[in-house]
């Protein structure tokens, strides 16, 4: 959504689209228009005006991670106290394919990474080739993931019961 639209933006319409592309973006038009009742050429200017408003930022493809035998998935945070250090750490850690996601958190920490890599020894290279070679990079500290009870891109579309701000 944009910066400044909340779901009371979007029609019933557009939340039942958001809410089957979320589930499979390679629904036809089609299908689409037959589950919320409009025709194809309708649905096909709603998807486009929710790309052009920034809505929909893409089409992507979810990849089994233990397909490509990506088995090791793992959270880093990083912390450092000279403020120089943010730069050329988020410049090596925005054109690493192996980090996932890259956030500036609150805390005892600057950052935290989701990382996935093949072995414990891959993760090691990572964290000293990557991480740790970063000049003023000061700790680390890495949680290894056991398994992954749920794990999702879908966004909520509707507002939750426990919800107390206005969306």
């Amino acid at each position: 959504m944009g910066r400044d639209e909340t779901v009371a933006d979007f029609d019933d319409i557009d939340i039942k689209l958001l809410e089957l592309l979320q589930k499979n973006g390679r629904t036809s038009y089609a299908e689409l228009g037959r589950a919320v009742g409009l025709s194809i050429s309708s649905v096909n200017e709603r998807v486009r005006k929710l790309h052009d408003r920034g809505v929909i930022e893409g089409v992507h493809s979810a990849i089994s991670p233990a397909a490509l035998r990506l088995d090791l998935l793992a959270f880093i945070f990083v912390g450092w106290t000279d403020p120089a250090t943010e730069a050329p750490f988020l410049e090596r850690v925005t054109k690493e394919p192996s980090i996932l996601e890259c956030h500036h958190v609150t805390g005892a920490w600057n950052y935290l990474l989701k990382v996935r890599t093949h072995t414990t020894r891959d993760l090691e290279a990572f964290l000293n080739s990557i991480v740790k070679a970063v000049p003023g990079m000061q700790r680390t500290e890495t949680i290894i993931v056991m398994s992954s009870a749920k794990e999702t891109f879908h966004l909520p579309l509707t507002p939750s019961p426990w919800t107390v701000s206005a969306r």
